[in-house]
Order: structure tokens, then C-alpha cells, then sequence
């Protein structure tokens, strides 16, 4: 299998070396420190895993059951730890997905799937999100897709990047579509919890029985550098198929890791933890949409959960042209162009990072640019 580097991952390659002063799109919450955890962490904990489930910590696997709301709906039986849910991701991907299969995503959406599909040999149908109706699945063309060659259909949920949300009946209708193929459904939830417009939907692992929930503690929480993330679903025999797979890969999470999550999803520290990040999230969306508003070559529809959105460009502005330009000199801005989402004339945005982001410093960069442009 022959892996090809996709759009979003060679323009963070190109760009790595660049030292950004600023940060306009950054998508996770302000990171937590290491010392924020120390007083719950035992000092003679072993580095080890002997004696613990390979499926990952069962305290860890409770609390991402409790998470998810599907308490009473699955248990920790139906989840496997993974290294974030990209590996979450993968597993489920390679284990159900062969060659001449049929695989729905969306655009924009997540690239994994379309990455791997490619790579496998599988083939991909496109349903492109309504950009005019504020980016919206359109179930009825999603629907008119699906044939009895489908096999898995590939999702976030809140949408990765544009932020649409996907509430109960929409993703009900999804999996009885799904059901009459026999089709699996995966849905990305790594945004799950930062609604700003609706509740959070319900996982979809709890609503079909080939439902596939993945989501990791790396966006809401901040806390990425953990690499720990989780699939759901109720299905044992994917779950084991997965646990299998990751053992000729990863083979097993740090346990460092899962201890740490697991202290980050207990519900008194969760809860609080929430609150702040959709706090921040919430002022920093305000600032950012009077921003657009203020400025006559952007435009966007804001992001109803998670923390980012796409913003379209003015006629004539190319994305690329515009993201590397805004990194070099005087500007030194980091933001990702939408050619990462197949959306060329479009630049991600987001409200993440914290001051650690230099957010209204990268805004007044790029009002600049995009006065001289």
C-alpha cells in the first residue's frame, strides 16, 4: 500500500521551519500543563503495562463511554484506546475497507479517508457540503450515493473544518440509509462538546449498530501531545479486527497517556474544563466574526461548533498564495490555506491556542495584507 502525502500535511511540512509570530486558524484549546496533573498522578506509578488491558486503561474506557453519553448504551468492552483518533481512524479503515469497496466522504471534511482510500484502491464518493446553506450535508444526494458496493461512509461531526453541526434526525436518517447496504458508518467527534449554536449530537456508535464513534482528548482539552484517542462501537468483532491491526503498529498506548486522560475525563474536572474552553471559544468567535465583517474581501459563514471555520476569499485571491505570503516577511502568520480541503479560494480561521496564539496581532497582519493585496 502506497501512502500519498496529502494537501493539509505538505503545506504544514513546507511551513514548518517557519517561526510564525502569530496564529490565525488554530485548532485545538489553550494546553494545559504538565504540573496541572502532577497532584493526581501517583509518583510510583509504573512505566509499564504488565497487567493492564491492552485495550486500553478500563478507568480510561469508562470515562470515555461517560463522555460520549452512551452510558447504558455500551460499555467499556465496546472501546479500544488508540494513539488519538487519527489511529482510531486508520484501524477502522483498514479493517473493513478492500480494494473495489466503495467509501463515501465529504467535502470539506477530514482527508484520511480519501488519503487511504487512494491507497488501498477503494472508491471514493464525493458529497460536496452546501457552502450557501451554511455548509450543510445534503442528505438527499449522500443518500443517492449509496449502493450495494458501499462500505463505509466517512464523517465529522461537528464538521471538520466549516464547524456544521449534524443534530439527532440528521444522522438517524444517515444510518437507516446506511443499514440498507449494510454499510459501516464512522463518524469524527474530535470537536464534540464545543457547540455554539444547538446541543451536542448524539454519538453515532449509540445509534446504529455499525456505527463507528472516534474521538481523542487533542481539541477540546488541548491536550494533542497526549496522543490519546478512542474508537467506539459495538460491533466486537471490529473492535477485536482493530485491537489486532494497532498491535502490528503502535501495539499499545503509553500509559503516562491514558493515565493523564483519564484524569482529564473524570467529571470534575471535565466539566469545568469544558465550560472554560467554550468560554474562550465563544468571546474569541465574536471578535473573529465582527473581524470577517469588517473585512470587504472576506466572508464566511461562523462555525456552529468547534474551533474552526472556513473563510472565502475575495475574487482574484488564491488561498495558497495568499497563506505563504502572509507567513513571510513583515507578516510572519501562520494560517492554512483551503486548498488542504479542496476549497482553493478559502483560508481556515479559528478561535483556538490561547494567548499563546497572538491572535489579534495575526488579524491586524492580516487586515494589512489583505488591504494591499
Amino acid at each position: 500500500m502506497k501512502v500519498k502525502i496529502h494537501t493539509l500535511f505538505q503545506y504544514l511540512l513546507d511551513t514548518t521551519e517557519a517561526k510564525p509570530e502569530a496564529f490565525v486558524g488554530f485548532s485545538l484549546s489553550q494546553s494545559p500543563r504538565l504540573g496541572d496533573f502532577l497532584a493526581d498522578l501517583d509518583p510510583d506509578l509504573p512505566l509499564d503495562w504488565n497487567n493492564r488491558s491492552f485495550r486500553g486503561l478500563p478507568e480510561l474506557r469508562e470515562r470515555v463511554i461517560e463522555q460520549a453519553g452512551l452510558a447504558g448504551l455500551c460499555g467499556p468492552g465496546d472501546v479500544l484506546i488508540t494513539a488519538g483518533a487519527a489511529e482510531a481512524n486508520y484501524l477502522a479503515f483498514m479493517q473493513l475497507v478492500q480494494p473495489g469497496d466503495e467509501v463515501i466522504v465529504e467535502r470539506p471534511g477530514w482527508p484520511q479517508a480519501e488519503v487511504l482510500a487512494e491507497a488501498v484502491g477503494a472508491r471514493v464518493r464525493i458529497i460536496d457540503r452546501d457552502e450557501g446553506l451554511g455548509w450543510a450535508l445534503p442528505l438527499d444526494a449522500l443518500e443517492a450515493a449509496i449502493t450495494h458496493r458501499t462500505k463505509l461512509i466517512f464523517l465529522s461531526n461537528p464538521n471538520n473544518p466549516t464547524g456544521a453541526l449534524m443534530a439527532r434526525g440528521d444522522l438517524e436518517r444517515l444510518a437507516r440509509a446506511a443499514d440498507r447496504v449494510g454499510a459501516w458508518l464512522l463518524v469524527d467527534e474530535v470537536y464534540a462538546g464545543l457547540e455554539w449554536q444547538g446541543a451536542r449530537a448524539p454519538s453515532i456508535a449509540g445509534l446504529y449498530p455499525r456505527g463507528i464513534t472516534t474521538g481523542s482528548v487533542s481539541k477540546a482539552l488541548g491536550l494533542q501531545g497526549l496522543r490519546t484517542g478512542w474508537m467506539i462501537c459495538r460491533d466486537e468483532t471490529l473492535i477485536r479486527d482493530a485491537f489486532i491491526l494497532r498491535e502490528n503498529a503502535s501495539e499499545i498506548m503509553n500509559i503516562l497517556g491514558e493515565v493523564i486522560a483519564e484524569i482529564a475525563l473524570r467529571p470534575d474536572r471535565l466539566a469545568p474544563a469544558m465550560a472554560a474552553a467554550r468560554a474562550a471559544g465563544q468571546a474569541t468567535l465574536a471578535r473573529l466574526d465582527a473581524y470577517v465583517a469588517g473585512q470587504p474581501k472576506l466572508s464566511w459563514t461562523p462555525p456552529r461548533a468547534g474551533l474552526i471555520g472556513l473563510a472565502r476569499l475575495a475574487p482574484g485571491i488564491d488561498g495558497d498564495a495568499f497563506a505563504r505570503r502572509l507567513l513571510a516577511d513583515p507578516y510572519r502568520t501562520f494560517l492554512l490555506p483551503g486548498s488542504a480541503y479542496h476549497r482553493p479560494n478559502h483560508i481556515r480561521l479559528g478561535v483556538g491556542g490561547g494567548a499563546a496564539a497572538n491572535l489579534d496581532l495575526g488579524l491586524a497582519r492580516m487586515a494589512a495584507l489583505l488591504a494591499d493585496w
